[in-house]
């Protein structure tokens, strides 16, 4: 008797998921950049304002497990963005795309140094 074996499907849709994630972050951040109104901007800025500084984080993380490498680098993100905005409002310097902008920077800066250090 022969055994039917079905392919697993997680790892075809991996990048579709990934380049989706990636589009809905850039949108979000173009959003708030060029100030237009839709009503999927702020759900959008703020997948940008989370998933930009994790992604960015995550290469810091390799010798972790899966998911906790996913929670330190959200959690990780979350205090990025908190940063941001509390040193803006000590400096009397708030906008949406100021922070925006600055959560941007600080994500490549990361990034880059992760690359840097490979």
């Amino acid at each position: 008797m022969q055994t039917i074996r079905f392919k697993s499907s997680h790892r075809d849709l991996s990048p579709l998921l990934t380049g989706a994630a990636v589009t809905a972050g850039c949108v979000g951040a173009l959003f708030a950049l060029l100030d237009l109104s839709s009503p999927v901007r702020g759900p959008l800025t703020l997948f940008f304002l989370v998933a930009a500084p994790a992604a960015a984080l995550a290469p810091w993380l390799r010798g972790l497990d899966p998911w906790g490498r996913v929670l330190a680098s959200v959690s990780a993100a979350l205090v990025v963005d908190l940063l941001v905005a509390q040193a803006m409002l000590a400096l009397h310097v708030w906008s949406v795309r100021g922070g925006v902008a600055a959560v941007a920077g600080i994500s490549s800066v990361i990034f880059l140094s992760a690359l840097a250090r490979r």
